[in-house]
């Protein structure tokens, strides 16, 4: 059985600092070997010029893992970041983006996942991001 986006929110609400859960991420979807997340524009992430920062973006990106890793396993384990890699391709400017996270290797120990991040009504990626983590439970 996978994950419902419903459960995900929990699973958000309860294992996150309140720093990321003031991003404002939600989660639109949820799948065997994925998760996809909206991250709502806000002008407090924008830095100079109006861009969305990388620092919101990079965060994005690593719950959404999480959350991948959640629907995948069937229910939240204690997890943390060994790796994460981020290439930002174009500024986001007054859009909600669309953070979805594939895993593509899942072991009893680590997990691998490639998260793309697209501005809604954008038809190429923002910035793309590969992780690692470790489950520790």
């Amino acid at each position: 059985m996978t994950l419902t986006p419903a459960e995900a929110e929990k699973i958000l609400a309860a294992n996150f600092a309140p720093w990321v859960l003031d991003l404002g991420l939600t989660v639109v979807e949820t799948g065997e070997l994925h998760a996809v997340l909206r991250l709502p524009w806000s002008a407090r992430l924008a830095r100079e010029g109006g861009g969305l920062s990388g620092q919101a973006l990079m965060a994005a990106a690593d719950t959404a893992t999480v959350i991948a890793v959640a629907a995948a396993r069937d229910g939240f384990v204690p997890m943390t970041t060994v790796q994460q890699s981020t290439s930002f391709q174009r500024a986001v400017l007054d859009a909600d983006v669309r953070v979805a996270a594939r895993i593509t290797k899942l072991g009893r120990r680590m997990a691998f996942a490639d998260i793309t991040m697209t501005a809604y009504g954008a038809t190429e990626p923002a910035a793309r991001a590969s992780t690692v983590y470790a489950l520790l439970g």
